[in-house]
């Protein structure tokens, strides 16, 4: 296999083939895309299986592909293939499955075959695309014909007539899990992951491209490296799509465009799993808990400055009901300047999309850069060790695994961010709270003291246009309750709101009025039990006010 300027999956691709490590090959993750082709003739743009036959496959004699929808295709060395003495009795060649590996493992016998007899020496390779559609990954499901074609798969990789011959296999697919476990777990097997274009590969792509876009890039026809940075995390495929249509509709992409436009592009890619939260606040908008305000800001610091030996890899913010957790995280967020990242239904009821889906995220989340990734309601998503009563194949304990491995990868400490929320950290693995996983947990506590319920109350009443004194007037002092979170006096300021607009009540009339038959929307067991846990929690004592010191 030639060696130009390749990227590093594609240098450890050719070591274990020519090491003849192996010579079976997942490809997976970003497969879909384009890609720039470093060709002798120059670069040009072309598909996963355009680089493997012009770039990486030079030296091979016969370069066959074959997928459910065209069946077995000869992408390079007919006329060699067409020498077979079966060649004219197997036409046509099948479109079936099962048929076409046995076609294949016939040839490919054949020419390891020839060459131990002392005839040529074909080099032959095949390309199996959309892979997990011919072996998928049936979970403990019953298919003794998809059973069969994973062990005639293996079979490439381990037969000794083929290790010894120049004989190569790859197999393409986006997600390893929806992959047959037969397949994914032979020792034979190599996974490689194709990654989301990285700055380099999207500035390869504007110098090679760019002048087809003279309107929608005009703002960077002098330097392109501002909008590839910005988009990092989208395929070529995206950008291309983006750059097509802004130029069709003669609109110029300007620098503050940019993060919205990745967004909305990753956004759609990832098919409803993540979303960005926008972060429009900082830690000013968040009232109260100074001392951890404090401790964050910080470790914000650190970040900014690239000083990441004591940045943690993540923080768990517990605390009762209503406390603001997610409020907090768009705040910090805010504050540290990047992209929150937050993970919505990857769970689903099909054998491996789950696991799919959250191999997809993560792909994602090595090429955006710095983000935080908030998962909320932490106790529900992040899987049990053992899995659950009632969990579906263990699915559970797969979860745990994969987020597991991902939090703790020493990589991410300084890009990734981790932050989990819940009112019940309790049923968190312990495993995963762990220090290089978790380093920080923060305790969020309702407002104790009946002037900061006041100050919560007046500023959330603000923010819906009503005025309330700056100081608490002495004959509310009785009537505030003994604990309020913002999630309770945000509701009290709508009700607030409501009375001023039905009944032409002054803001301060209408407050007092609620606040005579106020009750807690959290019951008094309820709220004890989670301030206790955060407390429990908590992994340093400053953040704990002495109130609810045991």
């Amino acid at each position: 296999m030639p060696k130009p300027d390749l990227p590093p999956w594609s240098d450890e691709l050719i070591a274990l083939y020519e090491s003849n490590a192996t010579n079976q090959f997942i490809l997976h993750g970003n497969i879909t895309d384009q890609y720039v082709l470093p060709l002798k003739d120059g670069p040009r743009l072309g598909n996963l299986t355009d680089y493997l036959v012009e770039v990486l496959l030079q030296s091979f004699d016969v370069v066959l592909s074959y997928d459910l929808g065209n069946g077995i295709r000869v992408l390079k060395g007919g006329e060699t293939l067409m020498e077979w003495p079966s060649y004219k009795e197997r036409q046509p060649f099948s479109k079936r499955p099962r048929e076409a590996l046995e076609i294949l493992t016939h040839y490919f016998r054949y020419c390891a075959n020839l060459r131990q007899a002392g005839g040529q020496n074909i080099k032959v390779t095949v390309i199996l695309k959309s892979s997990h559609l011919i072996v998928p990954n049936l979970g403990t499901a019953v298919n003794n014909d998809v059973h069969a074609m994973a062990l005639l798969i293996r079979e490439w990789a381990s037969e000794t007539s083929l290790t010894e011959h120049s004989f190569a296999c790859f197999l393409l697919t986006e997600n390893l899990n929806d992959l047959h476990a037969l397949v994914v777990h032979h020792p034979r097997s190599a996974h490689l992951k194709v990654p989301l274009p990285d700055n380099e590969d999207l500035a390869a792509y504007f110098k090679l491209k760019g002048d087809q876009f003279p309107i929608a890039l005009k703002p960077y026809e002098k330097d392109m490296s501002e909008p590839a940075r910005q988009m990092t995390g989208a395929t070529l495929s995206a950008v291309a799509g983006l750059l097509k249509q802004q130029e069709y509709l003669k609109k110029t992409i300007q620098p503050n465009d940019l993060s919205e436009f990745k967004k909305s592009l990753v956004e759609k890619e990832c098919a409803g799993l993540i979303e960005f939260v926008e972060p429009s606040r900082t830690l000013d908008d968040f009232h109260g808990q100074e001392p951890v305000k404090k401790w964050v800001r910080q470790d914000i610091k650190l970040w900014q400055k690239g000083d990441h030996q004591a940045m943690p890899m993540g923080y768990l913010v517990c605390g009762p009901v209503g406390t603001g957790k997610s409020y907090m995280v768009e705040c910090l967020a805010g504050e540290a300047g990047v992209p929150v990242v937050k993970l919505k239904n990857f769970r689903d009821k099909w054998v491996g999309s789950t696991e799919s889906n959250l191999e997809k995220i993560f792909r994602l989340l090595q090429a955006l850069g710095r983000c935080v990734v908030f998962i909320d309601e932490a106790d529900q998503a992040m899987g049990k060790r053992s899995g659950q009563s009632g969990d579906s194949g263990g699915v559970s304990g797969r979860v745990y695994s994969m987020m597991a491995t991902e939090m703790s990868r020493s990589s991410n400490r300084g890009k990734i961010l981790w932050i989990l929320a819940s009112s019940r950290p309790d049923l968190i693995e312990v495993d995963l709270k762990r220090p290089g996983r978790v380093d920080v947990k923060i305790p969020l506590f309702p407002e104790y003291t009946p002037e900061g319920a006041y100050g919560l109350i007046r500023i959330l009443c603000k923010k819906y246009g009503l005025g309330l004194p700056k100081e608490m007037p002495r004959d509310l002092l009785g009537a505030i309750p003994d604990l309020v979170t913002p999630g309770a006096a945000e509701s009290l300021a709508v009700r607030v709101y409501r009375q001023v607009k039905t009944h032409e009540l002054e803001p301060f009339d209408a407050l007092r009025d609620l606040l005579e038959d106020y009750q807690s929307p959290v019951p008094e067991k309820i709220m004890a039990f989670q301030i206790q846990l955060a407390v429990d929690e908590a992994s340093d004592l400053s953040f704990v006010p002495q109130k609810f010191m045991s």
